[in-house]
């Protein structure tokens, strides 16, 4: 406990281990299709890309599908709130 005082560290981080998941084999394949949808169409976001991959066959939902897109540091390039409003 004086030691995570000392060095500045929270008492959780010491204790607690991180595990890190390794995906299996149809989330790996999921990935690949996800990244190569996403290298043709690069405006596709996460609706986009669930429709793709249910005409396929998989059986997926929307935040599986926002989950790895994060994984891959894809994201959709549609405009943001406020568009509209004039510039100050």
């Amino acid at each position: 406990m004086r030691q995570c005082e000392l060095t500045g560290v929270a008492r959780s981080t010491v204790y607690a281990p991180r595990l890190v998941m390794q995906p299996d084999e149809q989330e790996l394949a999921l990935l690949e299709l996800i990244d190569a949808e996403y290298t043709r169409y690069p405006f596709y976001g996460s609706r986009k890309i669930v429709q793709y991959l249910q005409s396929l066959g998989h059986t997926i939902n929307r935040k599986r599908v926002q989950r790895l897109m994060g994984i891959l540091c894809l994201a959709g390039m549609a405009p943001g709130p406020n568009t509209s409003r004039r510039h100050p």
